[in-house]
């Protein structure tokens, strides 16, 4: 319990439509010495039904009140693709209470036009047909091809299992999200910056452009992995996040003593 309570603690937030369990390699790699909270997103997994989203920054409101109801001072906030976008909107509202960053397979602009429409068309498709048509279809580019049977298992059932008004109000409203790139210039935190190779969703020039922003970031570009590095090839994933959250250790420790 003293070495846990010495690290700081980390947020999992997963991207869509997915739930905490596409987390569940880090759990296992870090939940034994650190605290980890790994919730799902409103709308998503077990959360509780209560209201649709229907701004964007409502889930970053709402991962600030489980560091409230947890009692979470600090922490190193990890997101992948939307969870990277909650990630960035948490650091816009809370920053001084993240220690790092971790985006992963992410991107900060704002939608075009027709990334607009195309959400906005996503949503009603997903209302109107469920989300196995749509699992069936984006499987092999969420996770690549050649991936493990098992791993491709798991996101298909991640995504078939969620609720279909839950993932289109949350469509809807990232449609209107804001521009993080500016943002992303003052962040005063350490940060990780992590892309699939082979990632169609959010090329590696996203990833390097990100990285070039934030004033403190590593690079890890995972070979033989394509949107859900984390799942993919989890061990190059943790290695890097490992060594980000011993660094954050570090300095809040050299913070407390100063």
């Amino acid at each position: 319990m003293a070495e846990e309570a010495a690290k700081i603690p980390l947020v999992l937030v997963h991207g869509h439509p997915f739930d905490h369990t596409m987390w569940d390699p880090q759990r296992t790699a870090f939940a034994p010495s650190r605290r980890v909270l790994a919730p799902d997103l409103r709308g998503y997994g077990s959360a509780p039904r209560g209201p649709e989203i229907t701004d964007f920054g409502q889930f970053a409101q709402d991962i600030e009140a489980l560091l409230d109801e947890r009692e979470v001072e600090s922490c190193v906030l990890a997101g992948l693709s939307m969870g990277g976008q909650i990630v960035m909107d948490c650091y816009r509202r809370f920053p001084e209470r993240i220690r790092g960053l971790v985006l992963a397979d992410t991107f900060p602009a704002a939608e075009t036009p027709e990334g607009v429409e195309s959400r906005h068309a996503m949503a009603d498709r997903l209302l109107r047909e469920g989300m196995r048509g749509y699992a069936d279809e984006v499987l092999e580019k969420m996770v690549a091809p050649y991936a493990d049977a098992e791993i491709k298992s798991h996101v298909h059932r991640m995504m078939t299992a969620t609720d279909p008004k839950g993932a289109a109000a949350a469509l809807r409203a990232r449609a209107a999200r804001p521009d993080y790139r500016d943002l992303l210039t003052r962040v005063t935190v350490p940060a990780l910056v992590v892309v699939g190779r082979d990632d169609e969703y959010t090329p590696v020039s996203d990833a390097e452009a990100m990285h070039a922003a934030l004033p403190d970031s590593t690079l890890l570009v995972v070979e033989g992995a394509a949107h859900m590095p984390n799942l993919e090839r989890p061990a190059e994933f943790d290695a890097a996040l490992g060594a980000l959250l011993t660094r954050v250790d570090s300095l809040t420790r050299a913070d407390r003593a100063s």
